[in-house]
């Protein structure tokens, strides 16, 4: 496992396997390489755009989201700038866990999580079973359960066929063109059906679907940059009509561009 010595992420969190271990920082670094800790991990980020990679996907966590890491799984960090604060909060593996927190997952922060979790942006180091923080901590992780919902849509499975790398690379350079998928067929030289299939074979999702989440996301990050007005997103990311990409927005994320613009954060 590679892994940057002497971080908090490699020679802390598990150091009392009891304990829950809190930790709120600037990232100050633009890479937190692979690497897993036995405890299950809650990341929350603000004030910039993150990435999270596993084994099998490339999140993308946008501000006012959480994701959910269980035990054990592998992952990196990557964040657009090294201000980026990341909250942490990384809880022991209990028998009688629901079964929410075996799977790794996106959600929005609901008013009651957002609140909790700025009860504890003074918390750093180890909780102790039994003090107050910890119990705090511990009715934070249970309400995680009780008000998620499903997982959003917001990864991206890794493209391992060499022909569809390109033609993914392809994508996510032509956001803002109108690319239908017989042109795109054609130009790499394959049938539609044999390119349907290849889709649903590497990556488990149609063309439309995943050309449609790499636009939401990139919508994302343009919103978050609050230069531009919605109806230039909408175009930047291929949508002629505001009403259509409000509509495809608000079944991604949960919410209207709109919503999602004006939402606050900890900082």
């Amino acid at each position: 496992m590679a892994a940057a010595p002497n971080k908090y992420y490699i020679t802390e969190v598990d150091t009392q396997p009891d304990s829950i271990y809190c930790h709120h920082d600037l990232m100050g670094e633009l890479l937190i390489p692979p690497h897993s800790h036995k405890k299950a991990q809650f990341l929350y980020t603000e004030g910039g755009i993150v990435h999270v990679k596993t084994p099998g996907h490339s999140y993308f966590l946008p501000a006012r989201h959480y994701m959910w890491i269980p035990p054990g799984v592998e992952h990196s960090i990557h964040p657009s700038n090294e201000g980026v604060i990341m909250r942490n909060l990384y809880f022991p593996e209990l028998k009688n866990d629901d079964v929410f927190y075996a799977n790794e997952g996106i959600y929005p922060a609901t008013d009651l999580v957002f609140n909790l979790l700025l009860h504890t942006k003074d918390w750093n180091g180890n909780l102790q079973k039994g003090s107050n923080p910890y119990i705090i901590a511990h009715a934070f992780k249970i309400l995680l359960a009780e008000t998620a919902g499903k997982s959003l849509e917001l990864a991206l499975p890794m493209a391992h066929d060499k022909r569809l790398i390109k033609i993914v690379g392809y994508l996510q350079a032509n956001l803002h063109k109108t690319l239908l998928f017989n042109d795109v067929a054609a130009k790499f030289g394959f049938s539609t059906r044999t390119l349907h299939r290849l889709f649903i074979k590497d990556l488990n999702m149609s063309f439309i679907k995943y050309f449609t989440i790499c636009r939401m996301l990139r919508a994302i990050e343009l919103l978050l940059q609050k230069e531009m007005p919605i109806g230039e997103i909408a175009a930047a990311v291929g949508y002629s009509s505001v009403p259509t990409f409000s509509n495809t927005f608000y079944k991604i994320l949960g919410m209207r561009p709109t919503e999602y613009s004006a939402g606050k954060d900890i900082l």
